[in-house]
This record gives C-alpha cells, structure tokens and sequence, in this order.
C-alpha cells in the first residue's frame, strides 16, 4: 500500500482527462487493445460515462469505464514486446449495460460486499438485514444488476497513471443499512504493477466487502480454455462450499486435494477433478484462506497468488491486505446461451477460459462471526487493498 498511498499524497489538484475518438472524418483513435473510446461514450442514469486510459512508459495500458468501475482491457508486452491484452470483456458499453441479454461482471469494482451472503441475511447488532437475492436463495456481488458494478461512478484522472472513481450509495441500497460513500482508486505504476484500493465511510453501521472482478488469461487467446495457465495459491487451506457455493463454515487444509496450489501448476491438471468441491462448481470457485493475512493483518509485500502462461512468458503476482482471495475458472463461460455472446473482437468464449483472482474476506463472512468480520462503523474508514504485477518469466 506504500507505493499507491505515496504516489496519492504526492499528486494533488489534478485535472480529469480523457482521449477522446477524434471527431469528423478522421478515422476513430483506437487504444493499444483495439478498443474505440466513442463506443463508451454515452449516458447512464444521467451520468456521462467514458473510457479512461492509464499507461506507462513500459507499453502498459489499461482501458477503464467509470460504469462499473470496470476494466475493460489491459495490454501487457510478452516475451517478445507483442502487446497482450489479457483480460476478459466486451468492446462496447452497450452491452456492459445490458442486464438483460449480456449481463456480467467482467473487470468489474464490486459492490458493497462481494460474493454471497446466504439467504441474503445477516445479524449486524440487534437488528436481522434481509438483502435483496439475486442468485436462487442467496445475495451475490451486492445485488448484481442493482449493485455497484452497473452503477455509473464520477471519475477523475491524474495525469497517465491514476484514476479516481467515486461513488454514493443510499442507505437501504438492496437492503444494505448506511449511506456509503465509497471510492476506487487504480493507479498504474513504473514497475508495471496494477495498484487498486477501496476506501469508504458509512453513517450507520453496515458491511463492506470491495473486490475487482478481471478475468485473467496471460495467453491473450480467449478461443481456448486456459488449461496451460500456470497457478500459484499461498494458501494452508481453503473454506468448502455447498452445491450453491455458500461455505459450510469448514476450514479445511489444501494438502493432498486438488485444492493445493502451494506448489505452481497447470489448472488443467486438477480442473477436471472428481473431487466433489470441483465437481459442485465444474471447476474452481472457492476461496483460500491466506499465508499472507496473520495477527489481522495482511502482509501486501508477500505473494499471495500468481499466474503464469508458459506460451506469452507473462507472469502476474498478486498482493493483498484481505484475509482471502476466491479462485474462479469461468465456470459459467461458454454455457448455455453465453456460448453464443461475443465479446471482444467478435470472440465467443469457452468455459474455463480464464481465472479470476479476487481479494477479499471471506464468502457469508457476517454470518460466520469467528471469521474476519466486514463491519464498518461510522466514523471508520474502511481500506483494502491488492495489487498485481506483471513482469516476464
């Protein structure tokens, strides 16, 4: 947090910016990803929306709308100086915004607590919260459609490599207590490391749980699933899920299950696992309990997780404050009806063609009270933080 805490304090008074398509005949300036700025800029809830640029001196960018606060591209050289996007989305905010025929979560900042929360209720003092349920019994990224990932937030960039989102969510937001504002800050820096931190203050006691929803493929071929993709977990052990991926309370050790990624390697060894936490979720979609978070509090200089795509050469270290990180192979990618969604470049994506690698506390964390507890207070100021640095291996 050194580095993104130093670089804010450092920069003041900054103007927004943003690059623009050029107007009249000219041909649209497209970003390094390909991506055309015009097809972002619109209106949403009366807000302006747009599509913002961070990039630094080592050929990084990453493309950002402020719907969402979501990030829609990020190119990183390979081995071989090629520029790789390497995640997941669309190319367009139509059909970000389309709940109805397109939804997703993709590169998303979520919303006030990410993952589920079972039956969508909690005890937070005296009182029983009934959240709104968007995912069978349960509550899942905030309320989904009606969360923070499909709300437009107020934007201002500094300079190349910061970008400040804004947001103010009212209290009885999906059933959650408390006005909340909350903001995300991404700030891309020299050594090719993607900084995020969530801050936010509440006026009533409530929960908050932030996390970003990118899905990784080093390879930058989203037509194959990322069987080759090379993982590393810093994790003892992990909390088992039920068929509807709320834990059981269980904290179980990783050794000897396919859930032990303490030793780096290929997802496709273990994805197709008969072992019934894969089977339940036809794949990963769990959380690990970190190495990195003791004594209540979460080392960000230590590896908590990597990937690796032995065909692009490009590695990402993942670092956090947050006691767990959730796992998800893009089990639902390619299933059904998303088989025939394009995204990006016209591409339809195939299961398991990406892993996602959330920061947060852990899923159903109110109602498991021995469990790091996501409780903000007034007059608290809620942080977290991860970080994700791309280098060459």
């Amino acid at each position: 947090m050194k580095v993104l805490k130093g670089t804010l304090m450092g920069l003041s008074a900054a103007a927004l910016l943003f690059s623009a398509c050029a107007g009249g005949q000219k041909a649209p300036q497209l970003t390094v990803s390909g991506l055309d700025p015009a097809k972002f800029d619109t209106t949403i809830q009366n807000k302006p929306v747009k599509l913002y640029t961070l990039k630094n001196a080592n050929g990084m960018e990453i493309c950002i709308t402020n719907y969402g606060g979501r990030i829609v591209s990020l190119v990183v050289p390979d081995k071989d100086g090629k520029p790789t996007d390497v995640v997941l989305g669309f190319d367009n905010i139509a059909q970000y915004a389309d709940t109805i025929n397109t939804p997703s979560d993709y590169g998303s900042s979520v919303g006030r607590y990410a993952n589920r929360i079972k039956n969508g209720q909690f005890a937070l003092g005296e009182d029983t919260i009934q959240l709104k349920k968007n995912d069978g019994p349960n509550c899942l990224h905030g309320g989904g459609n009606t969360g923070w990932m499909h709300q437009v937030y107020d934007a201002e960039q500094i300079g190349d490599s910061i970008l400040k989102l804004t947001i103010v969510a009212p209290d009885g937001e999906n059933g959650f207590p408390g006005k909340v504002m909350a903001v995300t800050t991404y700030v891309l820096t020299a050594n090719n490391t993607l900084e995020m931190l969530w801050e936010a203050e509440t006026d009533k006691p409530t929960i908050i749980n932030q996390t970003n929803h990118n899905y990784y493929n080093l390879s930058g071929d989203f037509t194959k699933p990322a069987y080759d993709m090379v993982l590393y977990v810093n994790a003892d052990n992990f909390t088992p899920s039920d068929k509807l991926y709320i834990p059981t309370g269980e904290i179980k050790p990783v050794e000897g299950t396919p859930m032990d990624f303490r030793t780096p390697h290929a997802l496709g060894d273990s994805i197709q696992s008969d072992f019934d936490q894969i089977q339940n979720a036809t794949g990963y979609d769990h959380n690990f309990c970190l190495n990195t978070y003791k004594n209540g509090k979460g080392d960000v200089n230590q590896v908590c997780a990597s990937l690796w795509s032995p065909k692009t050469g490009i590695f990402m270290e993942m670092f956090t404050n947050e006691p767990g990180v959730q796992v998800y192979s893009g089990n639902f990618q390619g299933v059904g009806a998303d088989k025939d969604i394009a995204r990006k470049h016209g591409i339809t994506y195939p299961k398991h063609v990406s892993v996602c690698l959330e920061s947060q506390k852990y899923p159903d964390s109110p109602n498991h009270p021995e469990w790091v507890q996501p409780t903000l207070n007034p007059g608290e100021k809620y942080q977290s933080y991860a970080a994700y640095k791309f280098s060459i291996k």
